[in-house]
């Protein structure tokens, strides 16, 4: 161990980026961040509804906003989660569409996990089904506006995530396009 730290302590070390491998791409970064933005707001709007009401935090007695059941603790955690998705609005690139795809499938999966939750005690969160299908529909959106771009089998040959995938095909592409092409003459004209 000691010597681990002696052999370690002359070498410097390069600060880690998750993402560093992903290409950026200035044209699906908007679209990542106005998707971000609008279930941030959706989000942040249901917390703040929920909050003003002074429901109880682990109410399960049934409380509305907006036709979907709420109490203090899904109004807290939706706030967080609307503020998290702000903070990769403002952010943006592929920060954003990793934080929309990830939430997307939290989303997705608390769906499902709170749909087995139905009338148990340990809904705490007071969810109801029209709770389940809004999870299901904020996820399937998230991901959506995530994704897009960035997964599919038919990429265009000018999409940075393709380009990435294939670099040596993208290199050659490139190189075709730069290479001026002779010009042709038809000869004296007469």
């Amino acid at each position: 161990m000691a010597t681990h730290v002696l052999h370690s302590a002359g070498r410097r070390h390069k600060a880690i980026r998750l993402d560093e491998h992903l290409p950026v791409d200035h044209r699906l970064s908007r679209f990542y961040r106005v998707g971000a933005g609008l279930m941030g707001l959706v989000l942040v709007v249901f917390g703040i509804l929920g909050l003003i009401d002074r429901i109880g935090f682990f109410d399960t007695g049934g409380d509305t906003v907006a036709g979907l059941n709420t109490n203090g603790t899904l109004s807290v955690l939706s706030i967080c989660i609307g503020m998290l998705l702000f903070i990769g609005m403002v952010i943006g690139g592929n920060l954003a569409s990793t934080l929309n795809m990830v939430i997307g499938i939290a989303f997705v999966l608390s769906g499902f996990v709170n749909l087995a939750l139905l009338d148990t005690d340990a809904n705490f969160l007071a969810f109801e089904m029209q709770n389940v299908i809004f999870s299901f529909i904020v996820g399937l959106l998230l991901m959506t506006f995530g994704m897009y771009g960035r997964v599919s089998g038919g990429l265009p040959h000018d999409n940075p995530y393709w380009r990435a995938r294939h670099p040596e095909q993208a290199t050659q592409e490139q190189r075709r396009r730069r290479t001026p092409m002779p010009e042709v003459t038809n000869g004296p004209r007469l």
